[in-house]
């Protein structure tokens, strides 16, 4: 296979390689119709253009890496679906990265972007030790953390106030009644510390006794909730209510009651977090707590190209706010 060069796109115009090249460029030199005629040709002999060499001459690809440790779960696509749509409306484009839930690729992938020369990266982190284990790259690019609050890492960061969301959420299963709140999930992310510590806030303000269901899953799944509920419902239901730490969480829970027969809202009242496309499905339905993920997305993104366009040194720390999202799996208990 041979791809199509300037050469053969100035042999079938008919004009030199020079009158091509000043074509492309924007040239001020070539006339508005032969300019038309040659990038009307270029599309259709298949020209793409050799970015690569382009990008050697400018020192600059246009390129911006973005690393997430779950494409396939519905928040993460979302976020990297916002962060393309303002990346490529500033002339960037995105070069997509899974890093699965592991260090090593992790660092693998960071490794790629660099060896490929994009101009920053985004990322959004494993764990507390995505820091440590990056350290030594953290100089030599632009990066800003998405979606995972480094607390004081002298890092960029953007994400939600995660303690605020599930403060908020216990806030309204309190107000419909709920005294016996269950909290199920993770724990071993900083953004999964911080929305425990909201729920223990929350049983600390309102007087309630605080009651965990671990996971020990290295990422939220529908599959992995699924498991995990199907052991707790084994024992006793003694709660009204259970906190999900995620939204996937919350499904995989929803799937397992529907097996044994407890059901929500009348047996059991359900919340989660991240508000996914998903949980507004009419058959589910799930009083959630939102993220601002096109917020969080494009703040990110402007972030990083302010680093890469303008120098700027030095790092910000960008938490937004959550909101609750009323819907039909929380009811009120007397």
């Amino acid at each position: 296979m041979k791809s199509v060069t300037l050469k053969d796109v100035a042999k079938a115009a008919g004009v030199s390689y020079a009158t091509v090249s000043r074509a492309l460029s924007g040239s001020n030199q070539i006339g508005k119709d032969t300019r038309e005629r040659i990038v009307r040709l270029c599309d259709e002999m298949g020209y793409t253009g050799n970015y690569v060499a382009r990008s050697m001459v400018r020192k600059k690809t246009d390129l911006i890496g973005l690393v997430v440790p779950a494409i396939e779960n519905e928040f993460m696509s979302q976020l990297a679906y916002y962060a393309e749509m303002s990346a490529r409306s500033r002339g960037y484009n995105i070069m997509l990265c899974d890093s699965e839930p592991d260090l090593r690729q992790e660092e693998k992938v960071v490794k790629l972007l660099l060896g490929r020369m994009v101009d920053g990266i985004l990322i959004v982190p494993q764990s507390p030790a995505t820091y440590e284990k990056l350290g030594s790259y953290l100089d030599q690019i632009p990066m800003v953390f998405l979606s995972e609050n480094l607390r004081d890492q002298p890092q960029s960061y953007v994400s939600v106030d995660n303690s605020r969301g599930t403060y908020l959420g216990m806030e309204h299963l309190y107000s419909l009644g709920h005294r016996n709140i269950l909290y199920f999930g993770r724990r071993d992310s900083t953004t999964h510390q911080l929305r425990a510590e909201g729920y223990l806030q929350a049983c600390r303000k309102f007087g309630l006794e605080p009651r965990f269901c671990n996971s020990d899953f290295p990422r939220s799944s529908i599959e992995n909730g699924y498991h995990l509920a199907r052991e707790l419902f084994s024992k006793p239901v003694d709660y009204t209510a259970i906190f999900a730490s995620t939204d996937s969480n919350a499904l995989g829970i929803m799937k397992a009651a529907d097996e044994i027969g407890l059901r929500i809202p009348e047996d059991i009242s359900l919340i989660g977090f991240d508000d996914i496309p998903s949980a507004a499905l009419p058959r589910i339905d799930l009083t959630t707590i939102q993220q601002p993920k096109k917020g969080m997305a494009v703040q990110a993104v402007e972030m990083l190209l302010d680093k890469i366009e303008n120098g700027t040194q030095g790092y910000i720390h960008q938490i937004l706010l959550p909101a609750l999202v009323q819907r039909g799996t929380c009811r009120q208990v007397r």
